[in-house]
């Protein structure tokens, strides 16, 4: 039975019909400044983020989660705390911020900023789920 599954999903993927996969997928809108979470494709929760201000960029695409720390300290920005921070893409990261009062608006280096308490929920999901991705549209 096992070795049928698995020929099954290795036909679909040589065919380039990937089976749908389950799991926890973060949208994050530069645009409307906020990221939906996904739990199994069912939209599960919808918070205020920060991106990238003027001069700075969040990157467009799809990226999967490459590591994460529950405390980080930025190296490039005076040591600043990034607490449960979900690493994307390099040097950029999902992550607590306890300047809640600019979420919903642009006010960061590239990272996304959220809400503390709900960094520390989506980086639990990810922990989990042994994984993630990220999606960043415009």
């Amino acid at each position: 039975m096992r070795r049928t599954t698995l020929l099954l999903a290795l036909g679909l993927l040589v065919m380039g019909m990937a089976p749908a996969t389950a799991g926890i997928v973060a949208r994050i809108s530069n645009s409307r400044q906020v990221m939906q979470v996904y739990v199994d494709n069912r939209l599960a929760f919808t918070w205020p983020v920060s991106t990238a201000r003027r001069g700075y960029v969040t990157p467009p695409g799809r990226y999967r989660v490459q590591r994460m720390h529950q405390m980080w300290h930025s190296r490039t920005y005076n040591m600043a705390p990034m607490p449960y921070s979900l690493f994307f893409h390099g040097g950029y990261a999902i992550h607590g911020t306890s300047a809640v009062g600019l979420l919903g608006r642009p006010a960061s280096h590239g990272c996304i900023r959220l809400a503390t308490g709900n960094a520390r929920r989506l980086f639990g999901l990810v922990q989990s789920r042994g994984g993630g991705d990220v999606v960043v549209t415009y």
